[in-house]
């Protein structure tokens, strides 16, 4: 189906990928993982033609049809949404407009008619008369209700417009499929919609997630990026992930063993060799020590961070206590009527069907917004950090990351250099990168500084507002084991499925009709 062979690109002077050939084949979804930084979106571009590489080949199969998710979430502003998701097929899209301005004119002549009826033909044999309904019904499944259907995308919300955009991707049921974080900005229950679709879908698709749970539902096959190199494994990311540590740790006793014996035949030799009844051994034992070759062992590009929550103190009992807590926001309620009381040690998962109403629960309980109706009480030993879902206040200053993160500080020790650079090692700043200024950070380093700073304050109470935002999956893995790790207590949502289900003991949904205790399988 598609081909790459002997693949490089270079960038800046950097090699990005070198001499990689890999085939990708029809009825199978193919994960692409790696650091950040790696390549994984830029594969993705050189795959589509958006970048072109600096040699090699990359071949799709004549004839076949591939579809992208764009990430420019603006270059349809002037078309409605259902017209952006029929642009995901170009060719039945352009039919369309030339039938139409056809029968627009005024002296349809009848070469127009000639013309007309050639593209009518075409038009059918490409199922063009049933493209609105289908286009109709895919953003419907989505999540989008008929009456946005023919808005203009500039009159959309952002996180609307990315459904418009993946509803365009999956339009038509083209044979090639390149998704690059699809399940951004997705509720829940539409993530479980994808999943069903890409987990029966018949042709080719490449995802570039950092959801596990998402990788693990929908792929037979991971691609490992690594070092300018891609790695093929059969299975899902968590079969991957089992099987690569597995064979990591085989590879290490092997060599340890090697390394042993390496060791014993050289003192062997050192004893020996010039000892007449023992230096034909010793010989022997030379050859034997030739012929050993320790396998080499790359070093992988990835590192996990080294995160861990203490408390200062642990927390009473009585944590939080909520009392018929409501807010509305132009007049349409975001949750409503919540009584809720928190315990120590309870981590609790915060779910809705707008993530609005999750994110202002949280902004009303750390103090951000006024209380508009009912009331709530933290216990007097809590101390509570939080992680908000939009942080770009915390980075609106001209400081480096080592003094940005000694405003969280307190105690004097805590406000040395070595101390705070400790902190941030832990998180993967080292050297020169703790004197990056705050400002120009990526979304990845925004976020561990945030979660450095949640970690110097040592709070016995943590709050997370979507924390796996912008992490690739070491950090996310890290994170995770931290959670299930935290002796206190947690409210966190999340849309990666595996951290919830296996850091949280309650699962919570809010809304205009209350809170709903929920099962999650």
């Amino acid at each position: 189906m598609l081909t790459v062979s002997n693949l490089s690109f270079q960038f800046g002077g950097k090699n990005i990928f070198e001499n990689v050939s890999v085939k990708f084949t029809k009825g199978n979804c193919y994960g692409i993982i790696g650091a950040n930084g790696s390549g994984k979106s830029t594969f993705l571009k050189l795959i589509s033609g958006e970048q072109k590489y600096t040699s090699g080949q990359i071949s799709l199969d004549p004839n076949k049809r591939l579809s992208i998710l764009k990430q420019d979430h603006h270059v349809f502003n002037h078309y409605t949404a259902l017209d952006t998701v029929i642009l995901g097929n170009q060719t039945l899209y352009k039919i369309k407009k030339e039938m139409e301005a056809l029968y627009a004119k005024n002296n349809f002549s009848e070469q127009d008619g000639i013309i007309a009826g050639e593209l009518e033909l075409k038009y059918e044999q490409m199922g063009g008369w049933n493209i609105d309904i289908d286009a109709a019904t895919i953003l419907s499944n989505i999540g989008i209700s008929s009456k946005e259907h023919k808005k203009f995308m500039h009159e959309m919300d952002g996180k609307l417009k990315v459904r418009v955009l993946l509803a365009q991707a999956l339009f038509g049921n083209p044979d090639l499929l390149l998704l690059d974080e699809p399940t951004n900005h997705l509720d829940p229950e539409t993530i479980r919609w994808l999943e069903n679709i890409l987990a029966n879908y018949k042709n080719t698709v490449i995802v570039v997630s950092h959801d596990r749970s998402f990788l693990d539902a929908i792929c037979t096959h991971i691609c490992d990026i690594d070092f300018g190199k891609i790695r093929l494994f059969t299975g899902n990311y968590s079969f991957y992930y089992q099987s690569s540590q597995i064979a990591a740790k085989q590879k290490s006793q092997k060599n340890k063993k090697i390394e042993e014996k390496r060791k014993e035949l050289q003192e062997f030799i050192r004893k020996f060799s010039s000892n007449l009844s023992k230096s034909r051994q010793a010989t022997a034992r030379k050859k034997m020590l030739e012929k050993m070759n320790i396998e080499e062992i790359k070093p992988s590009s990835r590192r996990y961070p080294f995160i861990i929550f203490e408390q200062e103190r642990s927390a009473g009992d009585q944590i939080l206590a909520i009392k018929n807590l409501s807010y509305s926001y132009n007049e349409n309620p975001l949750f409503k009527n919540i009584y809720l009381t928190l315990k120590r040690g309870e981590k609790i998962a915060i779910l809705s069907k707008n993530s609005q109403a999750s994110t202002t629960f949280y902004e009303v309980l750390s103090g951000n917004l006024n209380v508009q109706e009912g009331d709530f009480t933290w216990g007097i030993t809590t101390k509570i950090t939080y992680l908000p879902l939009n942080y770009d206040k915390f980075f609106n200053i001209d400081i480096n990351i080592i003094d940005w993160l000694r405003q969280f500080t307190f105690k004097e020790e805590e406000r040395q250099e070595e101390y705070i650079r400790d902190v941030l090692g832990k998180m993967l700043f080292t050297g020169d990168d703790t004197l990056k200024k705050i400002r120009i950070l990526s979304g990845g380093e925004k976020m561990r500084c945030m979660l450095s700073r949640m970690m110097i304050i040592k709070a016995n109470v943590l709050i997370f507002d979507e924390p796996t935002n912008h992490l690739d999956l070491e950090s996310i893995t890290a994170l995770n084991n931290s959670l299930i790790s935290f002796k206190g207590t947690i409210l966190i949502t999340s849309r990666d499925q595996e951290l919830i289900k296996t850091v949280c003991n309650r699962f919570l949904e809010i809304g205009s009709m209350g809170i709903i205790e929920k099962q999650i399988i």
